[in-house]
Formats: structure tokens, sequence, C-alpha cells
């Protein structure tokens, strides 16, 4: 799921006043990336702006994708779909369910409050409304429960895994398209999701195959 809502606003004078001085008092670091990951970011934004922003079709696709990535809807509509089948597929849309919402915490409520990053600035109006977050640009959110959710979607539907993690690829690179996150915030996000959903899904299982391995008096 998405970013959460709060941050604090405070900018501490050095390196020790940062510790401790995070969002409700969680230990956190103000974050001043290297100057390559700055340089990276500073070209990816130059060069995305320059081929999609401000041509009408990929404004409208990047702020819906970016809007339908808020807490994970995209993901829990093909979810539930998935789960319409039999009793055994809706069990795993729920434990899907749960493993979405543990990466929210995790990345939200986790990974957030380690960091603080000030998000982009736009520059000028958006063409159209997104939701913009007061937490920490670092890690993005939508990259990252769109890395998870395409890596646990895929083992439910192996046949799909082209469409679903291009519909990942365009939620992620959303946040870039409308100046929410930077471009090393979405490459972060995307492997803090892979990672948590490679392990988490040992322990819930969500595709058939594992299902049945780790239940083999389940029936087929």
């Amino acid at each position: 799921m998405s970013e959460a809502d709060q941050t604090s606003n405070d900018q501490p004078a050095s390196l020790a006043d940062n510790i401790g001085q995070g969002p409700d008092d969680v230990r956190s670091l103000d974050m001043e990336p290297p100057g390559s990951v700055a340089r990276f970011d500073s070209a990816v934004d130059e060069a995305w702006g320059r081929v999609f922003r401000g041509h009408p079709l990929a404004d409208r696709i990047f702020y819906i994708a970016s809007e339908v990535g808020d807490f994970s809807v995209l993901w829990l509509l093909i979810a539930a779909v998935q789960g319409l089948g039999s009793d055994d597929d809706a069990d795993e849309s729920i434990r899907f369910a749960l493993l979405i919402l543990g990466e929210s915490i995790l990345v939200n409520q986790g990974v957030k409050r380690l960091f603080r990053r000030a998000r982009p600035e736009m520059g000028g109006e958006r063409p159209h409304h997104v939701r913009t977050p007061k937490t920490s640009s670092f890690p993005s959110g939508h990259a990252s429960s769109a890395a998870a959710a395409a890596y646990l979607l895929s083992l439910r539907s192996p046949r799909m895994r082209p469409l679903i993690y291009l519909l990942a690829g365009v939620v992620a690179t959303s946040r870039i398209h409308v100046k929410v996150h930077h471009a090393s915030d979405v490459v972060a996000g995307a492997i803090v999701g892979t990672t948590y959903a490679r392990i988490a899904s040992r322990y819930l299982p969500v595709g058939p195959g594992q299902a049945r391995h780790t239940n083999p008096n389940r029936q087929p």
C-alpha cells in the first residue's frame, strides 16, 4: 500500500541532532543522497519530462496509475478477481491482502521513518489531481507495493506475469511522472518490495503450488 500521511518538518542543525528527531519520536536520519544518486535522479527527471510530461495522453495514464496505486487499490482488485474461482482462490487472495498490508506497515511505518528525504518540487501546477503524502520521499511506497504485488500475483497467474509487471512498472514510474518521488526512491522501493515478497511468501504462500506444498492435506 502506498504512503502514510504524516512526517516531521523539523530540520536538525547537525548530524548528531538527526538521531531521535523523526516522526512520532522514531529515530530517523535526514537523508542527503550522494552526488551520483542526485545526478541520476536529475538525469532521469529531465529525460522523463522531455519525453512524457506535458503530453495529454501520457499525463492521463500516469496520473490515473498513481491514483489507483494509492492504498494498493489496483492490486487488491486484481487479487479479488483472482479469488472468485474457488474457495482455495479466495483463501489465497486473503493471504495476498495480508502480505500487502505487511508490506505497507514495513515501508510506511518502518523504513520511511528511518530516513527523511524531501520530495521533488513540482515547479508549476499539475495537470491532474494527485495525493501528495507528507512522509519521507525515500523509498517509494507505490513502487514497493507494485513490486511486491507483481511478484505475488505472478505466482498465482504465471501466464499473466508480463501484463502484471507492465502494470507494476507503470504504477511505480508514475511517481516520477507526477513528481512525488525521485527516481532513486522508485528503484529503492522496487528492491524493498521484491525482497519482502520473496521472503514473506515462503511463510504465507499465495500461489496454488505453494499452498499445496505447505498444506498437503488440502483438497486440490
